[in-house]
């Protein structure tokens, strides 16, 4: 129990005095939920928005992140890729819970390079890659049967060799406009401090902070 006390008050320590931009802030928290939170550290909701307005969220899984923004990959003919297609914004949120902590990002959103959507999808399980093409992403489906069907299909025909990528299955990099992170406190007054993107009137890029009431 001493040791937990004694984790625990780093943390506000490292919550009071905050990195000087988000990303080093990020990377901070990322590398502690890597080693102490239990299931998925890399989990987020992702929250897009459809043509009707209609918000929608899921989990997804962020699979990279610097100083360029934080990358997930999807096939773009789901519900989720078609949405962003149609907007290019997005918002995701990483709720470390065994850490009580919560990091929100939103941004406007560009697809990856070709090149790196083929180094990420071949560094996939071969049935997680076979799984890409068998799949018709949010789509009715009749039965369990037409998804193993597909499977089949498409494991006879990729059996020997490498696996192309599909040109519909790729991946999205947020841009974040808004990095808020948030750490719980006693008695609710938790601390949260937000990063806003502030190009400068040369147009290069740099953060402002500032602390939010809870």
């Amino acid at each position: 129990m001493a040791n937990q006390t004694n984790d625990r008050e780093t943390d506000v320590k490292l919550a009071r005095h905050p990195a000087s931009e988000p990303y080093e802030q990020f990377a901070r928290w990322y590398a502690e939920a890597q080693a102490k939170e239990p299931n998925d550290p890399n989990a987020m909701a992702l929250a897009t928005v459809g043509p009707d307005g209609m918000p929608s969220v899921r989990m997804v899984l962020l699979k990279d992140y610097d100083q360029r923004g934080f990358v997930f990959y999807t096939n773009y003919e789901s519900r989720k890729g078609t949405q962003i297609l149609g907007s290019m914004k997005a918002a995701i949120c990483l709720h470390w819970k065994s850490l009580h902590r919560q990091v929100r990002v939103e941004g406007a959103v560009e697809r990856v390079t070709d090149a790196e959507a083929d180094a990420y999808f071949h560094s996939r399980h071969k049935s997680s890659q076979i799984g890409a093409w068998a799949s018709k992403q949010s789509r009715p489906l009749e039965s369990r049967f037409e998804l193993e069907k597909r499977v089949a299909q498409f494991t006879a025909k990729y059996a020997i060799g490498e696996v192309p990528r599909p040109a519909y299955w790729s991946g999205f990099r947020i841009l974040p406009r808004r990095i808020e992170f948030w750490e719980d406190r006693p008695f609710r007054l938790h601390d949260r401090m937000v990063y806003s993107a502030a190009p400068s009137a040369k147009g290069e890029g740099g953060w402002t902070s500032e602390k939010l009431y809870p």
